[in-house]
C-alpha cells in the first residue's frame, strides 16, 4: 500500500518566477526519422533492447511544479511470445496527467516502417477498480521485426522517492536515464545492485542535470522463490534541498514520522470518544483481559465486521464515520486500531516497511518508497499485526514484511506534550516454532487381506499453516467442515473410507492459542501392493507429494522464503505377524545444513522397531528465510530429502 506523506516543504517553491528555465528537454527530443536498427545476426535472444531512454523533468509551469517524464524504447522482438508480450504497451494514463508527445512504429525485418495509426491508441477500463487506462494496439509485428515509441507525459510531480529499474530479463544495449530539475531543487540518488553511482552535470548551468547512462546491460532472469525485484539493478531517487530556502532536507523520516503521527494520533472530540467507548463494548471483552488478549480481540472483531475498500475517500477515513458505519478505506482502519488501542492504553508502535521481495528496506536512504506497507508492534510481546491484510492474524503479520528493516513511530507522552519519535528497527521473522505442521500416524493392516490398511492420521496445523483456515472457520459449517476435512486428506489420497473424522480448536479466535487439527480414521488400499509373496508399502505417500527442486542452470539470485516452519512427523507401523521389514536402512535421511554452530536447514528422517511396531521420525526444519546463493545446494539438498522420503517403499517379506 502506497503511503501519502503530506511533507511540510518549506520555501520549495520560493523564487520561482525569478529562477531562469531553459525549455523543457523533450520539446527538442525526437527519434530517429530514417531509423537503421541492426542486431547481432548470431545472437540467440528472443529479444533485446537496443534503446531505452527515460527523462523524467521537474519544471516549474503557471508558479505550478510539475513533471515532464519521457520514455522512449526501441525493442527487437524475435518470437511469438516476446511480439504476444508487446504488441500492445500500457500508458501512464491517468485523471491527473496529460499526454504531450504519444506515437510508436514497428519497423519489419526487410526495414519497412509501419507508422501506429491514431486510431489504434486505445482506451480501456479495468472492471474491478474501474481504472481508465491507454495502450498502443501494434500491428504488423513478425519475428526479427523492430517496435519503437515514445511518449511525454504531464504530471503531478512525484518527488519523495522515485525507484527506476535499470535491469530486465533481457539484454539492453543500452539504457539512460535523465533527471532534470530547476536549479535550486537538488536530488539525491542511491543505486543498488552493483550500479554504478549517478552522475551530476557540471556543465548544465540553467538548471540540475543528472544522469546514469549503462551500456550492454545484461539480462536478469527471474528463478524460483527470487526477490526479483529486489535483486534487479535499479536507482532510488528523491528531491534533496531547495537551495532557494532554508537549506533543509526535504525527506527525512523525521518529518515522515510527525507528520504520521498528526495523522494517527489526533486529540479525540467528546463525540468521537463516546462512539470508541460504544465499539469498544462491541467487543464484549471478558473481564480482566490482558493486553494481548484484547489485541486477539480488536484484531479479529475489525477484521470480521469492519468492511475495508481500497479506495481514496475522506468519509472512508473519517474515524466518526468509520466507527458508525462500518466502513473504512486503509488509512481509515490503521485510525481505527489505533484509537481503540489508545483508549484501552495498550502500549502499541506505527510500524512503516518495505516488501522485501519488491525491494529491501535501506537503513541509510530515507525515501518515502520505503515506506509502502503499515504494521502494529507490541513491543511487550514484540509481534506484529497487519492492520490491512484482512487475511491475516495477530502474531502473523504479511511474512514478506518481516526480516526486514523499518521504520518505528513511537508516541511519547510528558505531561500535556505529546509527540512522536521515529526510529529503524529490524522487524524480526515469526520464530520457527510459532509455524509447525505435526503429523501423527498410526499403521495397521488387515490381517485377513494385507493390501489394506487401517490407519488413525492425527495432523495439526499451527501459525501461518493454519492461517488460511483457522481465523475463518466461523464460515464453515456442516458439510462445508466434512468437505474440508475430505480435502486435507485428498492430499495423501483420495481411495479411502471413513471410519471417522472430527477438528479440535477449530474456533477462529483459537488462532494463535491452540492448534488447528484434524484427527481422521479410514480404510485404504492405496498404499499397499502384492508382488507375489512380498508387500509393497509405500511408506513416503504417508506425508503427501514434497516439493522437488530441480536446478539445470547455475543458480544467480539468493531464494526468499516467506516464514521460518517446522515438520514433525510421527509413523508408527504396526509390521503384521509372520513379516519383517527389509529394508529398513532406506528410512534413514540426514542432510543439514549448519552456519556458526546454528542448525539452519534440516531434514532428518530414522526409526525404532520393537517387536512388530516400527516407529519412524521424518522432522524438517528451516530456521532461515534469505538463502544465499553460495548456500543454495545445502538448501536445495535438505528441500529434496523431503522428496526423498516421499519415494520411500518398505518391503515386507515372510519370515
Amino acid at each position: 500500500m502506497k503511503i501519502k506523506v503530506s511533507l511540510i516543504i518549506t520555501l520549495l517553491f520560493a523564487l520561482q518566477i525569478t529562477i531562469a528555465q531553459e525549455q523543457p528537454f523533450f520539446k527538442s527530443y525526437d527519434w530517429e526519422t530514417t531509423p537503421s536498427y541492426k542486431v547481432d545476426a548470431n545472437t540467440t535472444e528472443e529479444m533485446l533492447a537496443l534503446k531505452e531512454k527515460t527523462v523524467t523533468e521537474f519544471y516549474f509551469l503557471d508558479k505550478d511544479l510539475i513533471e515532464f517524464y519521457l520514455e522512449h524504447k526501441v525493442l527487437w522482438l524475435n518470437s511469438d511470445d516476446a511480439i504476444e508480450e508487446f504488441n500492445k504497451i500500457y500508458l501512464p494514463f491517468s485523471a491527473r496527467a496529460e499526454l504531450q508527445i504519444n506515437k510508436a512504429r514497428v519497423i519489419t525485418p526487410e526495414g519497412k516502417i509501419i507508422n501506429l495509426d491514431k486510431s489504434k491508441i486505445l482506451t480501456a477500463e479495468d472492471e474491478e477498480t474501474g481504472r481508465k487506462y491507454k495502450y498502443y494496439a501494434l500491428e504488423g509485428i513478425t519475428k526479427g521485426s523492430f517496435i519503437e515509441y515514445m511518449y511525454v507525459v504531464k504530471r503531478p510531480p512525484s518527488y519523495t522517492g522515485k525507484k527506476f529499474y535499470i535491469q530486465d530479463s533481457y539484454p539492453i544495449e543500452k539504457v539512460e536515464f535523465d533527471l532534470f530539475s530547476p536549479s535550486n531543487l537538488l536530488f539525491k540518488f542511491k543505486s543498488f545492485n552493483n550500479l554504478k553511482k549517478v552522475e551530476k552535470d557540471t556543465l548544465t548551468t540553467l538548471k540540475q542535470h543528472y544522469k546514469l547512462h549503462v551500456s550492454k546491460v545484461e539480462k536478469l532472469e527471474d528463478e524460483y522463490q527470487a526477490a526479483y525485484n529486489a535483486s534487479r539493478a535499479f536507482i532510488v531517487y528523491k528531491m534533496d534541498k531547495n537551495t532557494a530556502g532554508n537549506g533543509a532536507d526535504i525527506i527525512t523520516y523525521n518529518n515522515v514520522s510527525q507528520n504520521l503521527y498528526a495523522s494517527y494520533y489526533p486529540e479525540y472530540s467528546s463525540k468521537t470518544n463516546g462512539l470508541i467507548k460504544d465499539f469498544i463494548k462491541e467487543l464484549t471483552l471478558p473481564e480482566n483481559a490482558d493486553n494481548e488478549a484484547i489485541i486477539r480481540k480488536l484484531d479479529f472483531y475489525i477484521k470480521t465486521t469492519v468492511y475495508s475498500q481500497d479506495v481514496y475517500n475522506e468519509e472512508l477515513q473519517d474515524l466518526d464515520n468509520i466507527l458508525t458505519k462500518k466502513v473504512a478505506n486503509e488509512t481509515g482502519i490503521i485510525k481505527l486500531y489505533i484509537a481503540i488501542l489508545r483508549t484501552l492504553n495498550v502500549k502499541h508502535e506505527l510500524v512503516l516497511t518495505s516488501d522485501r521481495k519488491e525491494i529491501k528496506f535501506d537503513t541509510n536512504f530515507e525515501a518515502t518508497n520505503f515506506l509502502t506497507n503499515f504494521l502494529l508492534y507490541f513491543p511487550k510481546y514484540k509481534k506484529y499485526l497487519s492492520p490491512n491484510a484482512s487475511g491475516t492474524r495477530y502474531g502473523f503479520p504479511m511474512p514478506y514484511l518481516t526480516d526486514n528493516y523499518g521504520l518505528f513511530i513511537k508516541e511519547v507522552v510528558i505531561g500535556d506534550y505529546k509527540s512522536a519519535v521515529g526510529k529503524i528497527k529490524y522487524i524480526e521473522p515469526v520464530k520457527v516454532a510459532e509455524t509447525v505442521d505435526v503429523m501423527k500416524v498410526n499403521i495397521s493392516f488387515n490381517k485377513d487381506n494385507l493390501t489394506e490398511n487401517n490407519i488413525h492420521f492425527d495432523r495439526a496445523f499451527s501459525g501461518y499453516y493454519a492461517m488460511n483456515i483457522q481465523p475463518f472457520m466461523h464460515l464453515i459449517q456442516g458439510e462445508d467442515k466434512d468437505e474440508l476435512i475430505e480435502g486435507i486428506m485428498e492430499s495423501i489420497t483420495k481411495d479411502l473410507e471413513f471410519t471417522s473424522k472430527k477438528m479440535v480448536n477449530d474456533d477462529s479466535e483459537l488462532f494463535g492459542i491452540k492448534p488447528l487439527q484434524f484427527i481422521v480414521d479410514f480404510t485404504t488400499e492405496a498404499f499397499v501392493e502384492k508382488a507375489g509373496r512380498k508387500y509393497l508399502f509405500k511408506l513416503g505417500d504417508l506425508i503427501g507429494q514434497q516439493i522437488q527442486m530441480y536446478q539445470e542452470k547455475e543458480r544467480v539470485l539468493p531464494l526468499e522464503e516467506q516464514f521460518h516452519r517446522s515438520y514433525y512427523r510421527t509413523l508408527t507401523l504396526n509390521i503384521p505377524e509372520g513379516y519383517k521389514i527389509t529394508n529398513l536402512d532406506d528410512i534413514n535421511i540426514n542432510n543439514s545444513y549448519t552456519k556458526e554452530g546454528k542448525e539452519l536447514f534440516s531434514f532428518k528422517s530414522f526409526y525404532k522397531l520393537e517387536g512388530n511396531k516400527l516407529k519412524i521420525t521424518a522432522d524438517e526444519h528451516y530456521r532461515e528465510n534469505i538463502v544465499p546463493v553460495n548456500v543454495y545446494e545445502q538448501y536445495r539438498t535438505v528441500i529434496n530429502s523431503a522428496a526423498d522420503f516421499n519415494k520411500i517403499v518398505l518391503l515386507l517379506e515372510p519370515k
